[in-house]
């Protein structure tokens, strides 16, 4: 079993950056892919950004550019580095880890707010 744990979230205003951590725990050495998602208030979870493994990142088309998604193997945790933040990125955002049995770990997420 993997856990996974964030932090990082908080207030911040439009333009500001923000970076958030995900540490893993637990049997971490069968993580495959890891990456972050979010929901916003009324919305579905939606995928922000992965990696896997191997280093091989993907972006939602919203965060390109903006978001860059990096992990240490070593050290077992992941970071989602968030520059020009805008309104609509408010979401809490979780982490998730899929070990390479196709098990899913989720955390229990951090809020992120962009608001003047």
């Amino acid at each position: 079993q993997v856990q996974v744990v964030e932090s990082g979230g908080g207030l911040v205003q439009p333009g500001g950056s923000l970076r958030l951590s995900c540490a893993a725990s637990g049997n971490s050495f069968s993580i495959g892919s890891m990456g972050w998602y979010r929901q916003g208030a009324g919305k579905q979870r939606e995928m922000v950004a992965t990696v896997t493994d191997g280093g091989i990142t993907n972006y939602a088309d919203s965060v390109k550019g903006r978001f860059t998604i990096s992990r240490d193997n070593v050290k077992n945790t992941m970071d989602l580095h968030m520059i020009s933040l805008k309104p609509e990125d408010t979401a809490v955002y979780y982490c998730k880890a899929v070990t390479l049995t196709m098990v899913v770990s989720w955390g229990q997420g951090t809020q992120v707010t962009v608001s003047s």
